[in-house]
């Protein structure tokens, strides 16, 4: 489950990059790709908006005749007062063109001065997605002419057309762009997630106000919000995700870094080993690492691949045996399993430097998901001991567990989740793959859990959680601590569109911990903690460790082995 991820740009007098001024080849190969993607992606963003734009204005009236939005048009106007009206234009001036450039600059401008080592990924990402709903939005109101809603408007009209809502639009891309940014890695505390939730809010209140003024019908403010939304998508899947190349850093950066480093960075006495998955560390990524390491003291460090028959536990194991004071892992979550499993109980710290898909671990943990600012944060922090699964089964030898391990419909998802589609969409290539999983049939599985009674269920899919997040900032079992000396299972068994809709709520409410006990017979979602746990399966069932198929399967045992593994977190770190 690996992808590439952005780094900053190579050390200068690296004696491997090309002499001279200006950007090495493969920065600029990975920005050109990134402004080809960028662009590719736009073109489809426009062709999508313009086309459902046509068909609202044509055909699909009707679907959602032109009546039925005028009645809720007239709804909205018969409910006008004074304090009401008062509340709506300020509302709509959140989205008005003067407020979203001046937000955006000001953001922007923040997140390049203020932190010691400058944001600009961040602040790339912001600009580009409030950009680009600019730029579809007036291609939009080219293509698509659309009347305004004929009702008392409480606001002049402009010269666009009614479809899309660009108040709606900016608002979406720019306070949803900076509630992405307040939910990035390092800053999902209940304070960030709260600060999110407000100004989801604000879009949310721009869309209702310009209803509410008269100016857009409802589909043109549903638009809007889908203009906003995919703005970001872009511009975070091109310049956020994994496989891309960040906008370069000014020259004083590096600066900057190394100064940081020489206050609190200390000499490190012992051999420094980093395992490497060479699908997703490349030359250049490889030597921004080790200028990190060298920052922080750790002097000619030793790069060690995987291999395809290796995925990181024998180096891992190798160097411990040639006494490595710390082992740096850099891949996605199944790398990052096998080097835990042959690190655990040594008491040889571990590095996690995540370059995948998920990296489950490693969100859990609090680290970035920028490899050297992930490698950063680890190398100032301190070690701290986390939990591991250790989990056995029929074809499966003992082995360790970082993050999940499960069967049933997640396995399946994996399973039908290709290279390709991951390459290409990222973790939202698991959302399709688990959609064509959901017909598969119900499993029976018999639980036991801590040597207790037998427990009979049937079951979409169980998990046997270390961590509770996934990808797309979900929880899915919301107990699940890595240092809390247990493991959570959860069962899944909801019955058609309401039970899923349960089980969501289920999952946001969270369950009521216990030592070991169901949330309820017959519920959408049971949850029980245990310290060892034997799962039997009626029928074989694709089981997963950590993203990672591991065939089917009808029986699976797991326990936890408390504080088994070393890390290295940033200071208050998960």
């Amino acid at each position: 489950m690996s992808a590439t991820q952005p780094e900053r740009p190579v050390r200068p007098t690296n004696p491997r990059a090309p002499a001279g001024p200006g950007r090495s080849p493969a920065l600029t190969t990975g920005l050109r790709t990134a402004a080809l993607r960028l662009s590719a992606l736009t073109v489809g963003q426009a062709a999508l908006m313009v086309g459902l734009g046509l068909l609202i204005t044509g055909p699909g009236q009707r679907v959602w005749p032109l009546s039925a939005e005028d009645r809720v048009n007239e709804g909205f106007e018969h409910l006008r007062t004074g304090p009401l009206t008062d509340v709506s234009f300020a509302a709509s001036g959140a989205g008005d063109t003067v407020t979203i450039i001046v937000i955006t600059v000001l953001v922007c401008l923040g997140l390049v001065a203020i932190p010691r080592l400058p944001r600009w990924r961040q602040a790339v990402f912001l600009a580009v997605g409030v950009s680009l709903q600019s730029l579809v939005f007036l291609v939009i109101t080219v293509c698509v002419d659309r009347d305004r809603p004929e009702v008392d408007r409480l606001d002049a009209s402009p010269p666009t057309a009614s479809y899309t809502s660009g108040h709606t639009g900016a608002a979406t891309a720019l306070y949803a762009g900076l509630a992405v940014l307040a939910l990035l890695p390092g800053g999902r505390g209940r304070r960030h997630k709260v600060l999110a939730a407000l100004l989801l809010l604000i879009a949310l209140l721009v869309g209702l106000a310009r209803l509410y003024r008269g100016m857009h019908h409802p589909t043109d403010v549903l638009g809007g919000m889908l203009n906003g939304a995919l703005s970001l998508l872009v511009a975070g899947r091109t310049l956020l995700a994994e496989g891309t190349s960040p906008a370069p850093a000014p020259k004083n950066a590096m600066a900057i870094a190394q100064e940081m480093a020489a206050e609190g960075a200390q000499r490190v006495a012992g051999r420094t080993v980093v395992v490497v998955n060479p699908t997703v560390t490349d030359e250049e990524r490889r030597e921004t690492l080790r200028l990190v390491l060298e920052q922080y003291g750790h002097h000619a460090a030793e790069f060690v691949p995987t291999t395809v028959d290796d995925p990181g536990g024998g180096q891992a194991a190798a160097a411990v045996r040639d006494g490595a004071a710390l082992v740096v892992v850099c891949g996605g979550d199944g790398t990052i399993r096998a080097a835990a499993d042959r690190l655990a109980g040594t008491g040889v710290p571990m590095a996690l430097v995540p370059c995948g898909t998920g990296n489950l671990l490693a969100r859990n943990l609090g680290l970035p998901v920028a490899p050297a600012e992930a490698l950063a944060a680890a190398l100032s922090g301190t070690e701290r001991r986390i939990d591991l699964g250790r989990i056995e089964g029929d074809g499966l030898p003992a082995t360790h567990f970082t993050a999940m391990s499960g069967a049933g419909l997640d396995a399946a998802m994996l399973e039908n989740t290709g290279s390709a589609a991951k390459a290409a969409l990222g973790w939202p290539a698991y959302v399709v793959a688990g959609l064509s999983s959901l017909r598969a049939p119900r499993m029976s599985v018999s639980v036991r859990l801590d040597g207790g009674p037998v427990l009979r269920r049937t079951a979409r899919m169980v998990l046997l959680a270390n961590i509770g997040a996934v990808q797309g900032g979900a929880t899915l079992v919301p107990s699940a601590r890595p240092d809390d000396g247990l493991l959570d299972l959860a069962v899944f068994d909801p019955h058609g569109p309401g039970g899923w809709l349960r089980a969501v709520g289920a999952v946001l409410r969270g369950p009521r911990r216990s030592g070991s006990g169901p949330g309820g017979v017959g519920a959408p979602v049971e949850y029980f903690t245990f310290r060892r746990a034997e799962l039997r399966f009626a029928t074989g069932q694709s089981r997963e460790l950590d993203g990672d198929p591991v065939g089917t399967g009808r029986r699976l045992v797991a326990e936890v082995r408390p504080g088994a593994l070393t890390v290295l977190l940033p200071s208050g770190g998960e």
